[in-house]
């Protein structure tokens, strides 16, 4: 039986859908510079670049920590947050950015100064630090969207494809400004890094962009709140910054560029600013077009 079309009502006592108000710009800023951070991070380790660790370290700490105290009303207690970490994502997620700031310090010590040598640690500590740095930045990249995807009132965010969304966004976002930090010092001596590491964003882009697509074509068909949502983005009033920002700035021109001029720096630098754009524009319009499901009426 097709769906029928549903009305977004405010805050009048009507049947329809209602906008969620709670997870506002300031979350949206929040998610975005834990997960871009974390990104920075991740692919910096990989290549062992310690400038990039550091700068994704100091974005999911300083700026992250600051949208959330200001998003939160009773500052003081937040900390209380990170006490269920058997029942909520949000604890699990700060207690992943203890660890990953934590041993991410030790490990970006470890390869600037060599304490491992210094204080006579064996290799397997060494390996072990590296090992929570890194498990502990891809819980930073994905627990806000598995916060997200279990909102079942929300139809918009009730799928496991919005933590692949986070991950994709975050290594994404992480690839470029590794790319863009190592142009003179890390990719500097060859350019075989670069170019493997401008294939895989651009592969990035691809599986995001997909992914993107399919989180809109489930929620469209999944219930009427999640047709009101796909409507908002593609069609309606969110439906400018959807299509110009997220897929233009943010997969189209990105992707020409790093395709046709991959070892220009300024090409480079365009196509990271509008994925970054995009990916904001992203996190900022998967809150406001958030609605909860209509009720089937009144009883």
């Amino acid at each position: 039986m097709a769906m029928q079309d549903t009305k977004i009502i405010g805050d009048s006592f009507e049947v329809g859908a209602r906008f969620q108000r709670y997870w506002d710009t300031s979350m949206a800023n929040a998610f975005f510079c834990g997960e871009l951070g974390a990104g920075l991070f991740f692919v910096s380790f990989l290549f062992d670049f310690v400038p990039g660790m550091v700068t994704g370290m100091l974005i999911t700490g300083i700026f992250k920590s600051f949208f959330h105290i200001t998003h939160m009303g009773v500052p003081m207690k937040s900390w209380r947050a990170i006490l269920r970490p058997d029942r909520s994502w949000i604890s699990r997620g700060l207690i992943g950015i203890v660890f990953y700031l934590l041993f991410g310090t030790l490990h970006s010590l470890n390869m600037t100064f060599d304490l491992q040598a210094s204080l006579g640690l064996g290799t397997a500590a060494g390996n072990l630090i590296q090992f929570f740095a890194a498990c502990a930045a891809l819980v930073v990249m994905t627990y806000q969207g598995f916060a997200m995807s279990h909102s079942t009132a929300i139809s918009l965010w009730n799928t496991l494809l919005m933590p692949l969304s986070s991950l994709l966004y975050a290594l994404t976002g992480g690839a470029v400004l590794t790319i863009l930090m190592g142009w003179n010092s890390l990719f500097a001596m060859t350019t075989s890094g670069q170019k493997h590491l401008t294939s895989e964003t651009l592969l990035l882009l691809l599986i995001s962009a997909i992914v993107v697509a399919s989180i809109l074509y489930s929620a469209n068909n999944r219930s009427r709140g999640g047709k009101v949502s796909v409507r908002l983005l593609l069609t309606g009033s969110f439906r400018q910054p959807f299509w110009y920002l997220v897929t233009g700035a943010g997969f189209i021109l990105p992707a020409l560029l790093l395709w046709v001029a991959p070892g220009n720096f300024i090409a480079v630098l365009v196509a990271a600013t509008g994925i970054l754009v995009g990916y904001y524009s992203y996190r900022v319009l998967i809150f406001k077009s958030g609605v909860y499901e209509p009720m089937s009426g009144f009883r």
